[in-house]
């Protein structure tokens, strides 16, 4: 892992949450800007991030440049002690720019030339892009290289939020060099893609294409490489806009922020995070049943990302977004909720999109700290209560997460592979198997970490790999190892079928996991959507089946399949190994179906609920920890009051009872 470097602070100054948001001042006039920084200080703001779409701005035409109102703005920060998180404000560029050189566009695959007029109009393989881009880059550096007020370097925004599959002849190109690389000759490709198959045998990497449009479905390894090398191509150029920083600003830390949440899949944060200084995320919320567990979700997986350590939540919403079908403002209370939930999680830095609600352009509806009613509002309101809370848990400020006795194990390579065209079902949703699991163990009561698979399991008492479908044999490997030193493994449907290369295990699934798990399945048995089958335990269960094989004696049937042509079959099973044991559920069940078994899973691994029985699953407990002190959060899930009489620890936030919505937290 990267060295980790924390937001820079004058010397002296003690730790604190830091809290703020993406600032924008170029959209307002000049007299504006006093009020804001005087609101800031009200509101407790003590880092903005600044330039983020100022290309135009900065450099108007290709040899102009206009620095003097970004000087103004962060001296006026630095003179009302605002820390300056400074984008390299490369994410969109310019008008003059797209016009010169139209050849920076990315295609689509099928052939089409996106236009500029949104944003992240940029191919991430274009050398043309890059060299206008670094240029700017090492403009800034030079600039601001001394600047005080700068706390941390923002490198471009979101990168891939709009241009991650760009399928142009740069990427062709890129994608050659990229599979040379890894594959080093054309037969160990050929082997590894199955090109045998449809006559699909290359003589030389230069024939190869990105999988652009076809008549059927394109090579699978190709696809699934594909979207490796665009994870690569844009880790790439974050590593060429950061090597100028380092060299220019070397004692400035270095970060851009990922889009941990909902389906965002395009790149491997995991792999990602070994190159920032200190991981960030941004993170909105999607309505539903699970909106608020994906929130804490997502915020765990950030958490296993950065290995427990501080990271920085860059951007959130203080209410209702403007990009959904529908829009709500968040209720009383989630404002608060939402951005304490992060911080259980180690976060150490809040922050919104926005500071100061735009009048005009595409998000001007998007909520913000200041809203368009003003600084007399009930969002900014709260947005002060807000920055009061967390000078209250400024001694959480650099603590770590502490380990969970539960882990989920969350890949990039299964979320890819598992959702590839021509496989049993195109129903199948990786992250919500995962955070079905994750709900049902905080019903239950559980703390639960999702972790990304180059994570060490030591220490962890049982591991959920759901649909874990794309598996080396290095990972298979160290999974028994896991359980034969006495941890216990919980494995679902659709797991260990392929390796990296997505060719099949052969000898039945689950394939890599077949002999640790004491099963074998000869044949999947996808649900059409909209059918159940029913499970002995009485729930129901849905988009998937399997006639499973019991080949190990040893392996106890936990849950069984009820009617249909299954009847009577192993649904859900569970080997002991050692000291420890190996499960596997054969269908998808659902947060609540799971409920009907996870007790059992949970009791054959040793895991006991932390929390006061008369608030398990009500509430979910999350711990952070330094030294000798622990500080306990727990977040109310629910709508209902919840008592918190039993809960050990000296209050710093909350006590007596949890509001509906609410959050407490203790130290230990």
């Amino acid at each position: 892992m990267q060295t980790h470097r924390w937001l820079r602070t004058p010397d002296g100054t003690a730790p604190r949450i830091s809290y703020g948001a993406d600032y924008n001042p170029e959209q307002w006039p000049r007299d504006v800007w006093d009020e804001d920084v005087r609101l800031m200080r009200e509101a407790g703001v003590d880092v903005v991030s600044v330039g983020i779409f100022s290309w135009a701005k900065l450099q108007p035409a290709e040899d102009v440049w206009d620095f003097a109102w970004l000087d103004e703005v962060i001296d006026l920060l630095h003179a009302n002690g605002i820390g300056v998180d400074l984008a390299t404000a490369t994410a969109s560029p310019p008008p003059w720019l797209t016009i010169k050189h139209p050849e920076v566009l990315p295609v689509t695959h099928h052939g089409h030339i996106l236009s500029p007029g949104a944003r992240q109009h940029w191919r991430p393989t274009s050398p043309v892009f890059r060299d206008y881009a670094l240029r700017l880059v090492e403009t800034m550096a030079d600039r601001y290289r001394d600047h005080p007020a700068i706390v941390a370097w923002h490198v471009n925004n979101e990168l891939g939020c709009h241009n991650a599959w760009d399928y142009s002849d740069d990427a062709a190109r890129a994608f050659r060099v990229w599979l040379e690389a890894r594959y080093g000759t054309i037969d160990r490709l050929n082997h590894a893609w199955g090109t045998a198959f449809w006559s699909q045998q290359y003589g030389a990497f230069h024939e190869i294409l990105p999988p652009r449009e076809v008549d059927s479905h394109p090579n699978p390894t190709q696809q699934l490489d594909f979207k490796r090398f665009s994870s690569d191509a844009l880790k790439e150029y974050f590593v060429a806009e950061r090597e100028i920083l380092r060299r220019i600003t070397p004692d400035i830390p270095v970060t851009t922020n990922f889009m941990v949440m909902g389906e965002t899949q395009h790149a491997d944060y995991a792999d990602w995070a070994h190159e920032l200084d200190f991981v960030s995320n941004d993170h909105y919320r999607h309505p539903g049943a699970q909106s608020y567990d994906e929130l804490a979700f997502s915020a765990a997986l950030v958490s296993g990302i950065a290995h427990r350590r501080p990271w920085f939540l860059m951007e959130h919403s203080t209410s209702a977004v403007n990009w959904q079908p529908v829009n709500r403002p968040k209720r009383d209370g989630e404002l608060v909720r939402d951005s304490l939930t992060h911080v259980a999680h180690g976060a150490d830095a809040v922050c919104y999109f926005q500071w100061r609600q735009s009048a005009a352009g595409a998000e001007k509806f998007h909520s913000a700290m200041v809203p368009h009613a003003g600084a007399d509002s009930r969002v900014f309101r709260s947005v002060v209560e807000l920055g009061g809370l967390l000078r209250r848990l400024d001694a959480v400020a650099g603590s770590h997460a502490v380990q969970a006795p539960v882990a989920i194990l969350f890949d990039w390579d299964a979320w890819w592979g598992s959702e590839l065209d021509s496989h049993p079902t195109d129903l199948l949703r990786y992250r919500q198997e995962a955070l079905d699991w994750f709900t049902a163990l905080h019903d239950a009561g559980v703390r639960v970490d999702v972790v990304p698979a180059d994570v060490p399991l030591d220490g962890y008492r049982m591991v959920v790999a759901p649909v874990l479908y794309a598996v080396p044999a290095a990972l298979a490997e160290s999974l028994t190892a896991y359980v034969e030193a006495g941890g216990h493994l919980v494995a679902t449907y659709f797991s260990g079928v392929v390796n990296e290369d997505d060719r099949a295990w052969l000898g039945g699934y689950p394939g890599a996991f077949r002999d640790l798990l004491g099963v074998r399945v000869e044949e999947f048995r996808p649900l059409y959507e909209g059918e159940a089958i029913a499970l002995d335990s009485g729930v129901d269960a849905t988009l998937w089946s399997e006639p499973v094989d019991v080949v190990d004696p040893a392996v106890e049937v936990i849950a069984r399949y009820a009617g249909s042509d299954l009847d009577g079959g192993a649904a859900v099973t569970r080997r002991a190994v050692g000291e420890g044991s190996a499960s596997y559920v054969s269908t998808r069940l659902g947060a609540e179906g799971l409920g009907s078994i996870v007790p059992t899973l949970l009791a054959g691994a040793g895991v006991v609920s932390e929390l006061p029985e008369a608030i398990r699953g009500a509430a979910s407990l999350t711990l952070r920890g330094a030294g000798d002190e622990t500080f306990a959060f727990v977040i109310n899930r629910t709508d209902d009051e919840l008592p918190l009489d039993d809960v050990e620890g000296v209050a710093l936030i909350g006590g007596g009872t949890l509001a509906p919505r609410g959050v407490a937290v203790f130290s230990r």
